[in-house]
């Protein structure tokens, strides 16, 4: 059963549909905690040489990510990714190699959520050495896999689209909704 702490928000979606910046504007707008995705810095860390034996310690740096970020928050604490994320990343990248403790966790994890943010394709596609579908069917692939990881689980979620500013009002609004619950 999920604690009574803050309200987790988690910001998903497949690569470079702009969590990292949607949760950095949402923490600086109701003055909360978030968490950075984890495997970013890791994969600075390893020169990205990241392999199936990496995945363990990725989803345990990404839960000490969430975990300093839920300590620090007061009523609502916003996630860049998460592990049911990390699964994903695990199946498409390492078929066959995501540890079952991993998936065991993203999903008790995932009863802790109180909010899914899921950020839309549409938006253009910034090249960075992390990223790995830059082209159309790619992109669909992905934003297909992150919509289905949210409707298998009946996960509560609002979708996020269109410019930058469309994104913060929409993401704003939804939030808002939910603190007033």
């Amino acid at each position: 059963m999920p604690d009574a702490g803050p309200k987790r928000v988690v910001v998903f979606g497949t690569e470079s549909t702009g969590k990292t910046t949607l949760a950095q504007n949402l923490a600086a707008h109701f003055g909360a905690p978030w968490a950075p995705e984890f495997v970013r810095e890791f994969w600075d860390v390893k020169a990205g040489k990241i392999t199936a034996a990496d995945l363990g310690t990725i989803a345990l740096g990404q839960m000490a990510n969430e975990d300093r970020a839920v300590a620090l928050a007061r009523r609502v604490v916003f996630l860049d990714t998460d592990l049911i994320t990390c699964t994903l990343w695990d199946d498409v990248l390492f078929p066959g190699a995501c540890p079952p403790w991993v998936r065991a966790e993203a999903e008790e994890r995932a009863k802790g959520v109180a909010l899914w943010l899921l950020c839309d394709t549409d938006i253009p596609f910034v090249p960075d050495p992390q990223r790995s579908f830059p082209d159309a069917a790619g992109r669909a692939r992905g934003r297909q896999l992150w919509c289905e990881a949210l409707e298998q689980r009946g996960l509560p979620c609002v979708e996020i689209r269109g410019d930058g500013e469309q994104r913060n009002r929409l993401a704003v609004d939804a939030v808002t909704r939910l603190l007033a619950r």
